[in-house]
């Protein structure tokens, strides 16, 4: 490995860890500059990095898969192995880059993952889960969880699913973040596993009814708060992933709904303005516009003047040399006067 670099995050046990309400480990979305927009909306959300694999971060550029904010927290990184030992040292370097939490993805249907026996084919192998886990929490002090799906073909009963369960709860992991599908490895797309697996969210209840002890937190398919708050009724939390981020202004009202506590911004065009100084930092570091610009174009999501904000960003970010006159111009293109406040 290469030399590890010096991390400069908080402390994780200065965070305050919820689960109530979640935002899902998304490839390519959940980057650092997503999580920030994010935090900015919503205080108490529990945040996920994307996917990283034990051999990137292992044999990789360590310092860029752990790079983030200390204004990200509470952040947990989700890992992407099978081998206890690599799953080990990367628990151990998450807990040194001062994560909250350190999670197994048991999830993913991509067939380059399948290879290298990562993600959703692990529901196959509850042992090597539970072997990975019991490595994980010897190495290191943080919370450490599972995300996962509710079978894959060929294992995809219910009683299929309590053994799953039962074997890595046994390993000493205490919550459980379940997809309500299965995922399909022979025939389906990692993007048609999104959505054609009928969701079954009764067995993500069931799950909790038979394992009250546990912490079972539900996914898939969500997409608005009222169902967020059904499903609080049968479960410990919820995780939303490609709603919050085509939508990100519905995290706003996360802070008020599900914590009791005050919304930390008042409009839209507060929150982009909240970010500038985070941008100007990033074009210092020689980051371009256009690798940030794209997290932020759901932001006037179905608002007056946010088609013409985002067609400004898309046409003009990438340009050499685009800084944030780019975004003022497309902020200036949605009429401030005409966006209600989050207490409207």
């Amino acid at each position: 490995m290469t030399d590890q670099p010096e991390f400069t995050g908080l402390p994780a046990t200065s965070n305050t860890l919820s689960r109530r309400f979640c935002v899902a480990p998304m490839m390519d979305w959940t980057t650092p500059h997503y999580r920030y927009l994010a935090r900015l909306l919503s205080r108490h959300t529990l945040l996920y990095t994307e996917m990283v694999t034990t051999g990137a971060l292992i044999h990789g550029d360590t310092w860029r898969f752990l790079h983030h904010n200390a204004a990200e927290y509470p952040l947990a990184l989700q890992l992407g192995g099978s081998n206890p030992e690599e799953l080990a040292h990367c628990a151990a370097l998450a807990e040194q880059a001062g994560f909250s939490e350190v999670n197994l993805n048991v999830g993913c249907p991509s067939d380059r993952v399948q290879n290298n026996m990562i993600g959703a084919c692990l529901m196959a192998h509850p042992d090597k889960v539970a072997e990975g886990v019991a490595a994980m929490k010897a190495a290191t002090q943080l919370p450490v969880t599972v995300k996962h799906r509710i079978g894959i073909d060929g294992r995809e009963s219910w009683d299929d699913l309590c053994q799953f369960v039962e074997t890595v709860a046994a390993a000493g992991c205490e919550t459980f973040i379940v997809h309500a599908r299965i995922a399909i490895l022979e025939g389906l797309s990692p993007k048609e596993n999104r959505d054609v697996p009928p969701l079954k969210y009764d067995w993500v209840y069931e799950l909790k009814a038979r394992y009250p002890h546990l912490e079972i937190i539900i996914n898939g398919g969500i997409k608005t708060v009222d169902g967020c708050q059904e499903h609080l009724t049968r479960t410990d939390g919820v995780m939303l992933g490609r709603e919050v981020y085509q939508n990100p202004w519905l995290l706003a009202s996360v802070d008020p709904m599900f914590f009791g506590q005050p919304a930390p911004i008042a409009s839209r065009h507060q929150a982009l303005r909240a970010m500038f100084p985070f941008i100007e930092s990033e074009l210092a570091r020689g980051v371009y516009l256009g690798h940030m610009s794209r997290h932020l174009l759901g932001l006037f999501h179905s608002c007056k003047g946010g088609r013409q904000y985002r067609r400004h960003i898309s046409e003009n970010a990438h340009k050499p040399g685009a800084g944030l006159e780019v975004l003022e111009t497309a902020l200036a293109k949605v009429p401030e006067w005409d966006q209600e406040p989050l207490s409207a």
